[in-house]
């Protein structure tokens, strides 16, 4: 591998995410030297206001020596290419508002990840990434590939599948939103922090969270601090209030279950009759995004182009971007750092079965991730949940990769959003229909 002239294509590079990554990226020059930055994506409008975007963010910052392409043409993009950060959506904010909304019609969680919508989410981005992942074996097959495309536990274990000796490390950000989200409320730094934590993605939680500095397991005081008092948003967050019910929820669960700190997306699985309850049926989270961050993207896109003054760029999203450019840098010097990443399990979690795509910590080099094993089995209320979504994820891949109607229809109705086999179906020919140019034919 090579350790300077970095060529680093962004797959999706129209996400509002990009200068985020970008930004981490320019911060990281001196043990991360990228020359040339590629923006991949079907979507040529978007992908043109990014390419201002960052066009923009390197010439005000004394970069614009740094190659900037633009392109939808797989070839071009991965062509040479060292490092891939993906973060492609298949079907764009529309297809994820179709995903919340038809689950609700039918009393179902509507949610882009979890339950029902998040399955469909699902079979699109599996479409999506091997698309991706094949274009990087075709015309860069020694890159690294740096995904964020979600749901992170169904593209793992289809990649696995179908690309076994892909170059590939598949992160959340969730962990590191929670994580530094309790940071910023509670008075901590969260680089102090090493935090033991098991699941699967967006579905896990936190044994430990050591803090170097102080010596000692903060863990305790974090759950006692948040059992009486929910989180406020962050600043990353900012403007989104679904993200402030979120925290109230996750004190929720910490007064049933005190034991071990939960990812909050469990909300959707111990409260789903709540969640659809308080949910707006006609204007759910997709729709925030796109009156929100969308729309902020696109209005700083349009000053550049109306070569207006001021401070136009207006980003904040935490620690997503650098995240991403650690890893990236952990494997260049082979400096095994710790992240969270979603990998087969293989024993780190003792008492689950072996070929889980599980979210562990693990260390990251030149060769890829080594997970860190657990020193205990998990608890048998964990272990169970952990089962039953596992198996609900496994049938939805095997649907995908035999065109199955039934195993696609079993994965819905195992999912633990969902109370009735009746619903599950009447969902599950919605979202056939919703997704006719998008999912493989079902028979």
């Amino acid at each position: 591998m090579k350790q300077t002239d970095l060529h680093v294509t962004i797959a999706g590079g129209g996400s509002t995410y990009t200068p985020g990554i970008t930004q981490a990226v320019l911060n990281n020059l001196d043990r991360f030297p990228m020359t040339k930055l590629t923006l991949y994506d079907i979507d040529e409008v978007r992908n043109e206001d990014m390419y201002l975007i960052i066009q923009y963010m390197l010439k005000t910052t004394g970069h614009d020596d740094i190659e900037l392409v633009a392109t939808l043409d797989p070839k071009e993009a991965f062509t040479g290419c060292d490092f891939v950060f993906s973060q492609i959506r298949v079907g764009g904010m529309e297809m994820r508002e179709k995903d919340e909304k038809i689950p609700l019609k039918y009393g179902l969680v509507g949610q882009e990840t979890c339950g029902v919508g998040g399955f469909s989410y699902g079979l699109r981005s599996i479409k999506g990434l091997l698309g991706v992942v094949g274009y990087v074996q075709q015309y860069a097959p020694d890159a690294w590939i740096l995904n964020y495309t979600n749901p992170e536990t169904l593209i793992a274990e289809s990649i696995r599948r179908a690309y076994p000796k892909a170059h590939m490390l598949n992160a959340c950000d969730m962990t590191i939103s929670i994580e530094e989200t309790m940071a910023r409320n509670f008075g901590y730094d969260r680089k102090n922090w090493i935090c033991q934590y098991y699941g699967l993605n967006h579905f896990g939680w936190y044994t430990e969270i050591y803090d170097k500095e102080l010596q000692r397991d903060v863990m305790p005081e974090l759950i006692e601090k948040l059992r009486n008092k929910p989180m406020k948003i962050a600043s990353f967050n900012k403007g989104d209030q679904s993200w402030q019910d979120a925290w109230n929820k996750l004190s929720k669960i910490l007064n049933l279950f005190p034991d071990y700190l939960p990812n909050n997306y469990l909300e959707y699985y111990f409260f789903p009759d709540i969640v659809v309850d308080e949910t707006d049926p006609n204007y759910t989270r997709a729709n925030m995004v796109m009156d929100g961050r969308l729309k902020h993207t696109k209005d700083m896109a349009n000053e550049i182009r109306n070569n207006e003054d001021g401070n136009i760029l207006d980003f904040d999203f935490g620690e997503h971007g650098q995240y991403i450019v650690d890893m990236a840098t952990s494997i260049l010097n082979d400096s095994h750092e710790r992240f969270m990443l979603i990998l087969p399990n293989r024993g780190a979690i003792p008492n689950l079965r072996s070929d889980a795509a599980v979210e562990v910590p693990a260390y990251v080099g030149r060769l890829g991730a080594e997970p860190i094993s657990m020193r205990h089995d998990i608890p048998d209320f964990h272990k169970g949940l952990m089962e039953a979504q596992n198996a609900a994820e496994k049938l939805l891949v095997d649907g995908y990769f035999e065109g199955s109607y039934q195993k696609v229809l079993q994965a819905f109705t195992l999912n633990q959003t969902v109370p009735s086999a009746d619903k599950a179906k009447l969902a599950l020919d919605d979202l056939i229909i919703a997704n006719k140019d998008y999912w493989p034919e079902l028979h």
